[in-house]
């Protein structure tokens, strides 16, 4: 039987190479994923050890008593009282006091430089004395910075900006423009730098100014002297440390910073693992349908194969045997394909400017074992059900010419349970719209739904199909063959639209979602902000005060309100408040107030959002007590109640009451009205104030609309081109399933063609066919799709209050045009193959 079982394969290798394609694609995705995110976690784990070479303990600021103790404001910087310290004691070979904090660097053009969060400022330690060398920078050209407006630049970002000692760069690390002038490039295993991020150093002092406080550290690296290891010179360096400072040896930063790593790609590895699983997913219903046409095709020689003594196991395992050697095929292959699909990614994450560390391209043995596993273990699984329908073959139907026609009695079974599927599907999915946390619920109903209406499908086919019949009608004989066609065997129409139908379900939903959270969001923006403009940082880190009085002192501005924003404790919780203009904010804001108004806010006085009014159990006229984040108590008001959201909420309070109790003061956004409105003239003009800043982001409503629609836009087009994978393992199923309803029917052909069906006709009659069923998945994948979308867009309302439902016509029609056009390409192949049948030796066919 085992031999009899390689021989099927490879009597019948032609209709087997879709199946193997299918699954060949689903295994390279999977392998490719894989291969790419072990090699990133690889290549960021090496750097980062690398970058900790030169780190026998760290010194970091940190929490090691009871919380509850601690003010809102944080732990703060580390003194140099704490560095010269900790040069005194014993085995500390060399202390640095680094500082670092946010960075933008210009190009020539005036583009941001890097990737944003990794674009790093930092200081160079010229230790107690001023002339020392800084262990964690090897200078290549020029000297250390010295003196306020001097940087020093990392040789990679050197370059990559062409700049070099004695350039003039231009740089921000708050918000105004700074120009400072190169006196050196270093060398640098820093992992933000490998991987396509900029460092600039600035002389102690300056740095200090400019991310921290005079005289204060982020962190004190300390080196050991020979024959002192890391545990034993952090246990001698925590005997003399504060309260509020942990010391950390390097092996643990490396090691924390590896898991760091991995579990930032965990993140992706999932997700682009959901897709692999669909392509799967979507490929057995291909592998099941090919080997139960396999089987219906093989009737005859299994019924003689049990006539002659084959039991029903042996059957079985033929059929799995094959089903076992096209996985291991098409698994091995897919393992390939995915390594050049990880060496590829890694590549266009390269040409993408999104440079990685160097290291070599990681295939773990978990690589190959789970392709193997998953290759195998999917085309298996699909076939064992046609595996025992070969079983149950009897010897007897040997006898005759074909095996007995079946009965409908099995199509009522499964229509029943189809029924009762779909039903509680849509149950449990409607059931959940009415939770506050129905994701759960609703994912379930979701899976039920789809699997009832798979097990629906042949019953949908016959009345969908039968719609088309009045514009198949228009294509003669043709037109009436390719409907009967498609109705004729209901069970493999459904398996071949259900893979099309489950990839325009998720394409559909997801669109639907998307373009709902949008318009919510959008809305949300334009309702509720009246002002012109919103300046922020690209990166939204804090804006210095420095951009604040810049604006106010342009014409054309009318009103002007910062957003600042800090830590509190209320009623022993930490809340954040929002410092704002007391007098300007009702030019700039448009609020829906419960209770009191704008009128109120102002000294302290505060105006609160509706959930945390509730959760305090405040309203107009309620008092509380406040710990600032300097540790000063105080008492606030509340004057009025506003319906908060996503954009606007929490407490607010003028900025005169909060400001003197900041350490810093900065703000995350600056809102402002100007006389003429919002005009591309007049966004010129402040972006010239501020010094045509890269770090700068000045936007209007407008652009703030745009800027939430290229963020959907970017996760829908990789939504689809993950999702392109399961489409095109669809296409691949109605290929199969066309190419093998050719031969199956070679016969029928010959008998038409003989009787005047000529070539032109046979090859429209075939790709009728396929238009008809692509068409059928195609409306069934839109219907579910638009339905989840509705159901899911239930839950996020209650969160997102400007929540709106919208249907993309256009797009969905797309998506109709898609499927169709699946059908047209994917009857390419077999329609040619049917008009090119020899009718004599068709007929002879059996």
């Amino acid at each position: 039987m085992f031999r009899t079982a390689l021989r099927n394969v490879l009597a019948h290798k032609a209709r087997l190479l879709m199946t193997t394609l299918a699954v060949m694609l689903g295994v390279a995705f999977v392998s490719g994923t894989l291969v790419f995110t072990s090699t990133l976690s690889d290549a960021y784990a090496k750097s980062s050890a690398k970058g900790f070479e030169g780190v026998d303990v760290a010194v970091r600021p940190g929490h090691t008593g009871d919380r509850s103790e601690i003010d809102p404001g944080g732990v703060p910087d580390l003194p140099r009282e704490l560095l010269e310290r900790l040069r005194r004691v014993p085995g500390v070979e060399s202390a640095t006091g680094a500082v670092s904090g946010f960075a933008a660097l210009a190009d020539k053009d005036g583009g941001l430089v890097g990737q944003g969060w990794s674009t790093q400022g930092g200081n160079y330690d010229t230790g107690p004395d001023g002339t020392g060398r800084d262990p964690r920078y090897d200078l290549r050209d020029g000297r250390a910075p010295q003196r306020s407006g001097e940087v020093a630049l990392d040789s990679r970002t050197a370059e990559r900006t062409g700049y070099g000692v004695g350039d003039t760069v231009r740089m921000s690390v708050n918000g105004p423009v700074r120009e400072e002038r190169v006196v050196g490039v270093f060398d640098t295993d820093d992992g933000s730098v490998a991987a396509g991020g900029t460092l600039v150093l600035f002389d102690t002092a300056t740095a200090q100014e400019l991310f921290s406080q005079p005289g204060r550290y982020s962190e004190i690296v300390l080196t050991a002297a020979g024959g002192v290891g890391q545990r034993e010179l952090e246990r001698r360096v925590e005997e003399v440390l504060p309260e509020q400072t942990v010391a950390t040896t390097g092996a643990e930063l490396a090691d924390e910073q590896a898991r760091m790593t991995e579990q930032s790609m965990d993140g992706m590895r999932t997700g682009l693992l959901v897709f692999a699983g669909i392509a799967l997913f979507v490929g057995v219903f291909i592998i099941a349908n090919t080997f139960t046409m396999l089987v219906a095709q093989r009737t005859r020689e299994l019924a003689l194969l049990r006539a002659v003594g084959a039991s029903r196991r042996q059957v079985t395992r033929s059929v799995l045997v094959e089903a076992l050697v096209v996985g291991a095929i098409a698994a091995l292959v897919g393992l390939l394909a995915g390594i050049g699909i990880g060496a590829g990614m890694r590549s266009l994450m390269g040409s993408l400017d999104a440079t990685v560390p160097d290291g070599p391209l990681v295939v773990a043995p978990s690589t190959v074992i789970a392709s193997l596993v998953v290759g195998v273990g999917v085309t298996v699984v699909a076939a064992w059900l046609p595996a025992r329908r070969a079983a149950k073959v009897p010897p007897v139907a040997a006898m005759g010419s074909v095996h007995a026609p079946a009965t409908s009695r099995g199509l009522l079974v499964r229509n029943t349970i189809g029924a009762l599927l779909s039903g509680a599907g849509i149950a449990l999915v409607l059931y959940a719209t009415g939770l506050e946390d129905g994701e759960m619920p609703m994912g379930a109903g979701a899976g039920l739904l789809v699997i009832g209406v798979f097990v629906l499908t042949p019953l949908l086919s016959r009345p969908v199909v039968g719609a088309a019949a009045p514009v198949l009608r228009a294509f003669g004989v043709s037109g009436k063959l390719a409907r009967q066609n498609a109705v004729r065997n209901p069970r493999r129409t459904a398996a071949t639209a259900a893979a099309l139908m489950i990839g325009l379900t998720l394409i559909t939903g997801m669109t639907v979602i998307a373009g709902s959270v949008q318009k919510g969001i959008d809305k949300m923006a334009t309702e509720a902000i009246e002002a012109d403009y919103t300046v922020s940082m690209a990166n939204y880190l804090p804006l210095s005060p420095e951009v604040e009085r810049t604006l106010e002192k342009e014409e054309q501005v009318t009103a002007l309100s910062p957003l600042r924003n800090s830590a509190s404790r209320i009623d022993g919780d930490y809340e954040p408040l929002t410092g704002v203009d007391a007098e300007a904010l009702d030019e700039l804001l448009e609020l829906d107030f419960t209770q009191g108004s704008f009128a109120g806010l102002g000294g302290e006085r505060v105006i609160v959002d509706t959930a945390t009014a509730e959760a305090h159990g405040w309203k107009a006229g309620s008092s509380f007590e406040v710990v600032y984040e300097d540790g000063e108590r105080g008492e606030l008001t509340v004057s009025g109640v506003y319906e908060g959201n996503e954009m606007i909420r929490g407490i607010m309070l003028d900025t005169a009451t909060l400001d003197p109790h900041l350490e810093q003061v900065t703000s995350m956004q600056v809102m402002l009205k100007t006389a003429g409105g919002a005009s591309e003239s007049v966004k010129s003009s402040l972006e010239e104030a501020l010094g045509d800043n890269p770090a700068i982001l000045v936007q209007d409503k407008k652009d703030l609309s745009e800027s939430i629609a290229r963020m959907f836009t970017m996760m829908l087009n990789m939504l689809y081109g993950l999702l392109a994978m399961a489409v095109i393992v669809a296409v691949l199923g109605v290929v199969n399933t066309l190419a093998m309803s050719v031969f199956e029917r070679s016969q029928e052909i010959g008998m038409l063609r003989a009787i005047g069906l000529d070539r032109r006709g046979t090859k429209r009659m075939v790709r009728l066919e396929s238009l008809v069923i692509s068409l059928f998945g195609g409306v069934l994948g839109i219907g579910l799709g638009v339905f989840f979308g509705w159901a899911a867009g239930e839950l996020i309302s209650g969160s997102l209050a400007t929540y709106e439902l919208v249907l993309p016509w256009g797009r969905m029609g797309v998506f109709l045009a898609m499927a169709a056009l699946v059908g047209v390409l994917a009857a390419l192949w077999p329609a040619r193959r049917a008009a090119r049948l020899d009718m004599l030796e068709a007929i002879k066919t059996e």
